[in-house]
């Protein structure tokens, strides 16, 4: 299995309290994504809030998420999201992450940096030996082009490219890239556009609504592999509606409290991101309410492990 063919969920950032990431209190949610059928995920991300969490409460939170992670996944993958305004921060966050499968990392935050800037962010990370994936996301880093992305793909130890950009004719140009580098794969991260990235070659989908709907997203990928282009076209529909819980409340908390509602995650993100309303919550059930069961399901006590001890 690579490290971005199929589904990767970006999972959201369980917290203890406000700011405090903590693997215990996600745990109802592990569970969840495992008996859904996902083997991968991506930590602190957009939808991990990982830029808003204090670098050095990053390493517990990642390791001990890995460690539940593959006692309930045989086999189960985990990338960590190390992005940093530079190259030093980066290292630091990649070394706190403990024995991940691979690294995430966008071009440097903040400032507007040169290619060859952005290649040598690239090449002093790959020099820890862990597989890299390139993140494209251009709201909040300096953008990939065609160029400096052919430049980052041929340095030793970068596995692929997580795109978000939604740009049809830069994923075109990725997947021709893949083409002609064996190992090298390319996911596709915008949530508009996962039929459409499949379609053109992607071997993978980053959907950040897989943290509520992940069936939803793994039933994409199996319409896509056998052919079914009515049913890949309904299943983006349905996609495309969830996402208008971004229009109640945009970002992270309103995952979070649709997730909270089902004994999944606590409300909690990291400052200054605030907690939907309670008017907010009422808005969201119903978006998701004609989704029926493509949204996890609460988690029954009775079948937590706990509950049998």
């Amino acid at each position: 299995m690579g490290l971005l063919d199929g589904l990767t969920v970006p999972m959201v950032t369980p917290m203890s309290a406000p700011g405090e990431p903590s693997a215990r209190a996600g745990k109802p949610l592990l569970r969840a994504f495992a008996a859904a059928g996902v083997t991968r995920l991506m930590l602190l991300g957009s939808n991990g809030e990982g830029p808003l969490i204090r670098a050095d409460r990053t390493g517990p939170f990642v390791r001990d998420v890995t460690r539940l992670w593959r006692g309930l996944v045989p086999g189960g993958q985990i990338l960590a999201n190390v992005t940093a305004p530079g190259t030093g921060e980066a290292l630091w966050r990649a070394e706190l992450a403990g024995e991940v499968d691979a690294y995430v990392l966008s071009p440097p935050t903040y400032f507007a940096h040169r290619e060859d800037e952005v290649v040598a962010h690239y090449r002093a990370l790959a020099a820890l030996g862990v597989p890299v994936i390139a993140y494209n996301a251009p709201k909040y880093a300096t953008p990939l082009t065609a160029a400096s992305a052919e430049a980052v793909a041929d340095v030793p130890g970068v596995a692929g490219v997580k795109d978000s950009s939604g740009d049809p004719a830069l994923l075109a140009h990725l997947v021709s890239l893949s083409r002609t580098r064996p190992g090298f794969e390319v996911s596709q991260g915008a949530e508009g556009a996962l039929a459409a990235g499949l379609r053109a070659g992607a071997h993978g989908i980053v959907p950040g609504t897989a943290n509520l709907a992940p069936r939803l997203a793994l039933d994409m990928l199996a319409a896509h592999r056998c052919g079914d282009d009515a049913l890949l076209d309904r299943l983006q529909g349905l996609t495309e509606r969830l996402t208008r819980i971004h229009a109640v409340r945009p970002g992270v908390p309103s995952v979070k409290a649709i997730l909270a509602a089902r004994g999944l995650c606590p409300v909690h993100s990291a400052p200054p991101l605030a907690p939907c309303t309670d008017a907010q919550i009422r808005e969201l059930d119903g978006v998701i309410e004609p989704l029926g069961d493509a949204i996890l399901p609460k988690e029954d006590a009775h079948d937590r492990p706990e509950a049998a001890t």
